[in-house]
């Protein structure tokens, strides 16, 4: 008598990069499972940062060191010389030399990398978000708004949060069409008027792509872009750079002494005309292995003092926006303050907006027609954006991390819950987990982790068949 084997089945929750990355690991590992990804977007791998439309929206690394696939940086680059999905694009090549296609064209890419496995019924793609994930015995639920499953393991994979909207603004605005509080919704600047004063909370890349939709509008009114620091992000070096420098052996035991060596570092590069891109790339590239060696209280040091600056040099601008920005700049129409919120008052014309510079008894006024948040994810108050992630809380299941980062997780990815155990069945791929990895938004790491984590679920599914 034959005796069929059930397929163990692994839910992803959530079809952007990460989520997509890892259906398609997954897929291309092949093997007895079922594979079953929940994204309302009908391409997959697109998600919130390569699904949008807007034309002026470009990836900010050069495409040759874009990839699904680690190990291939190149990947991308020859689908862009195949398809010639570039051919229609004249500003693509940045003054660096380096092509910087718009992000579209990387989510066309990465859906048309799993598509194949959609097709060949390898992934399940179910077009609706998930409402409910509950634990039944060993296995779980996952309900979406017309089905369930059951799955044996889930891989959350959620999108960013929203941005947190600063209290004086919620209390003056809430509701208020005068404040934009998520550029990223499209269309979210058409109401926006040529001449209009604008206030951007936030000075890093989310302003840029705010500055270079407008420009393209025909804007010419002057903006004001705030943050507590003031800090702009860089530019990428004028030729390609191999990473520079060794933060792994010794590891670093602190905080100062990570910013010590990397000073160092950089000093030691400039001498041998060595731009400082290529040390913060070894620092990002090394970040996996030093991170999980650091004390949480080290860890919570580099997040609350050293995030900002990281942040600035780690997630440069592509020349084509950094080009708009500094027109803008040059022209006295757009100027960048260190500063935050302090009060605001708003009448039916306009918005009178009291502001204190950073670490200042100074106030600067400013009376603008519209604000706009680039303040970035809210990625401390992740919890409480899905329904799905508040119950498995609730539950136990996972609970935020200690940095306030993301979700708790270990370095393989895999939830840690209310007690401190280790999950096998319930992982987070993403962002989210960067808490546990060290570095975790710049795709090639994203990638990395995805692929990372494809591999242990389908070790654990296959223990578990």
């Amino acid at each position: 008598m034959n005796v069929e084997v059930r397929r163990p089945t692994i839910a992803i929750v959530g079809g952007g990069f990460s989520g997509a990355a890892v259906a398609y690991h997954l897929a291309r590992l092949g093997g007895p499972i079922k594979v079953i990804i929940y994204e309302p977007r009908a391409l997959l791998g697109a998600g919130l940062a390569y699904g949008a439309s807007d034309p002026n929206h470009r990836t900010n690394v050069p495409a040759a060191k874009m990839s699904l696939i680690p190990g291939d940086e190149g990947h991308f680059l020859r689908w862009i010389n195949e398809t010639g999905a570039i051919s229609d694009d004249p500003d693509v090549i940045g003054g660096d030399g380096f092509a910087y296609p718009r992000r579209s064209v990387f989510g066309r890419y990465m859906n048309e990398q799993v598509r194949p496995f959609v097709e060949s019924g390898a992934v399940e793609h179910v077009r609706e978000p998930v409402t409910a994930i509950e634990k039944q015995g060993n296995r779980w639920t996952v309900r979406s708004t017309n089905t369930s499953a059951h799955a044996d393991f889930v891989i959350i994979a959620t999108t960013h949060p929203e941005p947190r909207i600063p209290s004086p603004l919620l209390s003056a605005l809430e509701g208020d069409p005068r404040l934009i509080a998520d550029a990223t919704l499209p269309d979210a600047l058409a109401s926006v008027q040529n001449n209009d004063r604008l206030l951007i909370v936030g000075s890093g890349l989310t302003m840029a792509d705010i500055v270079a939709t407008l420009d393209a509008q025909g804007h010419y009114g002057k903006i004001t872009a705030i943050s507590r620091r003031g800090l702009r992000s860089k530019t990428h070096a004028k030729s390609p750079q191999e990473p520079f420098g060794d933060f792994s052996d010794p590891l670093p035991k602190s905080a100062s002494e990570l910013l010590r060596r990397t000073r160092e570092t950089i000093r030691r590069a400039a001498a041998q005309g060595i731009p400082w891109q290529a040390v913060i790339d070894a620092v990002r590239a090394q970040a996996q292995r030093f991170w999980p060696a650091l004390p949480v209280a080290e860890q919570r040091r580099i997040v609350r003092h050293l995030r900002p600056y990281w942040d600035v040099h780690r997630f440069r601008i592509a020349p084509q926006p950094e080009a708009i920005i500094q027109k803008r700049v040059n022209a006295g129409v757009l100027q960048f303050v260190a500063a935050s919120i302090e009060s605001l008052e708003a009448s039916t014309s306009e918005l009178e907006v009291v502001l204190r510079i950073s670490k200042s008894h100074r106030r600067l006024a400013r009376t603008v027609d519209r604000i706009i948040l680039a303040t970035g994810p809210n990625h401390g108050g992740i919890l409480s954006t899905q329904p799905f992630l508040k119950s498995l809380s609730q539950d136990g299941f996972i609970h935020a991390d200690s940095l306030g980062l993301g979700i708790a997780c270990d370095a393989q990815g895999r939830t840690i819950d209310a007690q401190g155990r280790p999950d096998q069945s319930l992982w987070i791929a993403g962002p989210l987990a960067r808490a546990a990895v060290g570095e975790l938004m710049g795709l090639p790491q994203i990638s990395e982790f995805a692929a990372r984590v494809a591999n242990n679920v389908f070790e654990a599914a296959r223990e578990y068949a």
